[in-house]
Order: C-alpha cells, then sequence, then structure tokens
C-alpha cells in the first residue's frame, strides 16, 4: 500500500465520520461540499474533515482508495457511503439517519 493509502486508510478508520471535500466546513469551496456539509449539520452528527485542496496527494489519492471519481466522499465507520448526490438521496429517504443511527455515530457537541 502506498503512503497516500495508508495515510487516507488511518483518516477514515480513525473518525467515526469523515468528509473528503473542498475546502472547510466553515469555508467550503464547491456547492457539492457545501451541500455535504449541510446534510451532516443537519443529521446533527459529530464528524471530521479532510480539505483536498490543502494536498495534491490525497485529492487524487482519496478517488483510488474509494474508486469513485468525485469530491466530496463521505465515510461512515470506515464504510464509503458516497457523495453529495448519493447523499441527498439517502438523507431524503431516511436512510442517511438510519445509517448514523445504526453505526451509533455521536451527536455533535
Amino acid at each position: 500500500m502506498s503512503d497516500t493509502n495508508e495515510r487516507i486508510s488511518e483518516i477514515v478508520n480513525a473518525n467515526d465520520v469523515v468528509l473528503f471535500m473542498k475546502g472547510t466546513p466553515l469555508f467550503p469551496q464547491c456547492g457539492f461540499s457545501s451541500k455535504a456539509i449541510a446534510i451532516l449539520d443537519h443529521c446533527g452528527v459529530a464528524y471530521d474533515s479532510v480539505d483536498v485542496l490543502q494536498d495534491m496527494e490525497v485529492r487524487q489519492g482519496i478517488k483510488a482508495y474509494s474508486d469513485w471519481p468525485t469530491i466530496p466522499q463521505l465515510y461512515v465507520k470506515g464504510e464509503f457511503v458516497g457523495g453529495s448526490d448519493i447523499m441527498m438521496e439517502m438523507f431524503e429517504a431516511g436512510e442517511l439517519q438510519q445509517l448514523l443511527e445504526e453505526k451509533k455515530v455521536a451527536p455533535a457537541s
């Protein structure tokens, strides 16, 4: 496994919920990342984020790691969930909230 894959794996496995995104939760740098943050905030769960614009290796590596071509990317308890469109579909169907509950994700403090 490459160093980048190892770093990504460590981040994914060290956090219950992590969003690889463009920008930060307070200052998202694209509409899709902004939508993903809004969904997570509405769910009221604690999450971490990784700004892929700060690290080109992670920006490219996360696409290979998940075999998913776009950013943002959401991981819950080490499992790839999807991008903002999938997050929105799951949220609207109540599936994202159910997944977060089933995985016993901590609420935001």
